[in-house]
C-alpha cells in the first residue's frame, strides 16, 4: 500500500471511529422507468452494471420488489409515505405531494438528520419549489431535460448545462462529502424514462446489440381485452412514435444506453462514501419506481400490471445489518420503503403505513412475510390508453380486474394467470371452468386487500371507451 492510500485509510477509519451518532446514513438512489431486469446483476444478456451489482454482491437485492401503482408520482408518494395510492392521494402525474402528509424524509429530519432532494421530484407538474422534510432542495418544473435542464435550488433557479445524470450526482456527492452525520439524501434520476437521451460517451454503446422483440410482442389478442389492441398505435403501443424513434430497435437501444450513466453515479456516490468514512455506515438503497414495457403485449409503458410493468430493481448495502449478502425471493413493495428506512434508523414510524419494514428479510431473521398484496392504477383522461386496474398478485397467480374497461358497467374484463408456469402471461385463465374457484378465491382477496389498505373495492372512476387516437402532446 503506497503511502497516499494509506493515509487516505486512516482518515476515513479516524472519522468512521469518531461518529457520535450510532444511527445510520440514509442514501436512496432512484430512478425513472428502470426494469427489474435491466441490471447486469438480474441477467440481463449485455447491459453491464458493475457498481449497482456491487451493491447486490455486498447487500441483498430482492428479485421480487413491486410498484402497487406503475406510474411516477403515484409510486414515489407511496415510497415517500408508505401509503397506497388511493389513501395518499396522488393518483396521476399531476397531483401534488400533500403538505400535511408524512413522510419518512420529515421523520428522519425530525430526529436529527440532515435531509436532501436532488433530482426529479415529479408531484406537481409545474412547481419546482423546496418541499417541506428537507434542508436542501435541487429539482426542477415536470419531466425535467436530459441536458441543460434548469433547477430550483433552495428557491434559486439556475440553468445547469450538462447532462443531468451527472449534474445531480456530482451536487448530490458534494452535499454528502460535506455533511456531519447522520444524514439522508435521495437522488432522482430520470432516467431511463422516455424520449430517452444518452450521454455522448454511451450514445452507439449498443448499435450492434442483437434487439429483437419480446416473445410476448404479437400477445394482444385472445384472453386481451379490446383496450390492448385499441392502444397498439397510440404513444402507448409498439406500432405507435415509439417516442420519437419511430424505430424499435433504436427505442430499447436508447432506452439501455442511459443506464450506463447511472451506473456511474451509484459509483461516483459509493466512493463519496468511501472517501468520507460512512459507507459502511450507511443504508445505501437503490430502487426504481416503476418498471416499463419494451414491447410486451405490444404495450411500450407501464400503468398496466404486467411484470415488465409492475417489477422494479430494489437492492440495500448496509454491513452493519446486512450481514450476509443474498437474492432475496420475498414480495417487497414501493409502500414498504418509508417504514423500512425508519426501522433501520430507529425513529418513529409513520402514524399510518400500509406497508412494512423489511429490515427482518434483510438481516436473515423474518420467517412470516405477506403471501399477496394488491395493484391499484385509476384510468386517466390525459393518456386514455389504459382503463381502471385492480388486481392481486401472489407468489404464484395473478388475478387482474378491468373495473367497467371498455366503458361499459355491465362489462366483467379479467385475467388469470399462473404464474408458476406461464411467467410471460399468455395463457388468460379467466374463462377455465377448473379455474373458476380460485377467481372466486382470488376476487375476495382482492376485495380483503383493498379493505385492509383503508380503500373501498367497488369505488374507482368510471373510464368512457377507450379511444385509439393518438394525441400528439403530453407524452408520459
Amino acid at each position: 500500500m503506497n503511502r497516499r492510500r494509506f493515509v487516505a485509510g486512516t482518515a476515513a477509519a479516524i472519522t468512521s471511529c469518531a461518529r457520535r451518532d450510532s444511527r445510520p446514513n440514509v442514501v436512496a438512489i432512484l430512478t425513472d422507468d428502470q426494469r427489474w431486469d435491466c441490471m447486469s446483476c438480474a441477467g440481463h444478456p449485455f447491459l453491464k452494471t458493475p457498481h449497482m451489482d456491487r451493491l447486490a454482491s455486498e447487500g441483498i437485492r430482492f428479485a421480487n420488489a413491486f410498484a402497487t401503482t406503475s406510474l411516477c408520482s403515484p409510486s414515489r408518494a407511496s415510497l415517500l409515505s408508505g401509503l397506497y395510492a388511493h389513501s395518499h392521494g396522488v393518483k396521476n402525474n399531476f397531483t401534488e405531494y400533500p403538505e400535511a402528509l408524512e413522510s419518512y424524509p420529515r421523520r428522519l429530519r425530525e430526529e436529527g438528520y440532515q435531509t436532501a432532494y436532488f433530482g426529479k421530484w415529479h408531484m406537481g407538474e409545474n412547481n419546482d419549489n423546496p418541499r417541506p422534510g428537507f434542508d436542501k432542495w435541487m429539482s426542477h418544473r415536470g419531466q425535467g431535460l436530459y441536458n441543460d435542464t434548469e433547477f430550483n435550488i433552495d428557491g434559486r433557479r439556475e440553468k445547469i448545462p450538462g447532462y443531468y445524470t451527472h449534474v445531480v450526482t456530482e451536487a448530490a456527492a458534494k452535499w454528502i462529502g460535506e455533511r456531519k452525520a447522520p444524514f439522508c439524501a435521495i437522488v432522482g434520476h430520470k432516467a431511463p424514462h422516455s424520449a430517452n437521451v444518452p450521454e455522448p460517451k454511451y450514445a452507439h454503446l449498443f448499435d450492434t446489440a442483437p434487439i429483437k422483440p419480446p416473445a410476448t410482442v404479437d400477445d394482444t389478442g385472445e384472453g386481451k381485452g379490446d383496450w390492448v389492441r385499441k392502444r397498439l398505435r397510440t404513444w402507448h403501443g409498439i406500432g405507435g412514435p415509439l417516442y420519437g424513434n419511430n424505430d424499435y430497435g433504436k427505442f430499447v437501444r436508447t432506452y439501455l444506453a442511459t443506464i450506463p450513466s447511472i451506473d456511474d453515479s451509484v459509483g461516483e456516490i459509493y466512493r463519496t462514501l468511501q472517501r468520507s468514512g460512512e459507507l459502511d455506515n450507511t443504508l445505501f438503497l437503490f430502487l426504481a419506481d416503476n418498471g416499463c414495457l419494451l414491447g410486451e403485449h405490444g404495450a411500450v409503458d407501464k400503468r398496466v400490471m404486467w411484470e415488465e410493468s409492475i417489477r422494479v430493481p430494489l437492492l440495500a448495502r448496509y454491513p452493519e445489518r446486512i450481514k450476509q449478502p443474498a437474492v432475496r425471493e420475498q414480495m417487497a413493495l414501493n409502500i414498504d420503503l418509508a417504514p423500512t428506512i425508519l426501522d433501520f434508523c430507529g425513529a418513529r414510524p409513520l402514524t399510518k403505513t400500509h406497508g412494512r419494514s423489511w429490515r427482518g428479510i434483510a438481516e436473515g431473521h423474518e420467517r412470516a412475510w405477506r403471501e399477496s398484496w394488491c395493484y391499484e392504477y385509476d384510468f386517466e383522461s390525459e393518456f386514455p390508453y389504459t382503463p381502471n386496474v385492480r388486481g392481486v398478485r401472489t407468489d404464484e397467480w395473478k388475478y387482474i380486474h378491468y373495473p367497467n374497461g371498455e366503458g361499459h358497467p355491465d362489462t366483467e374484463l379479467a385475467e388469470l394467470y399462473h404464474l408458476r408456469v406461464d411467467p410471460g402471461e399468455t395463457r388468460n385463465l379467466i374463462g377455465d371452468p377448473s379455474q373458476q374457484a380460485r377467481v372466486i378465491e382470488l376476487r375476495a382477496e382482492l376485495a380483503r386487500l383493498i379493505r385492509a389498505a383503508d380503500g373501498e373495492p367497488g369505488r374507482m372512476p368510471v373510464n368512457p371507451i377507450i379511444r385509439s387516437e393518438m394525441p400528439a402532446e403530453r407524452i408520459r
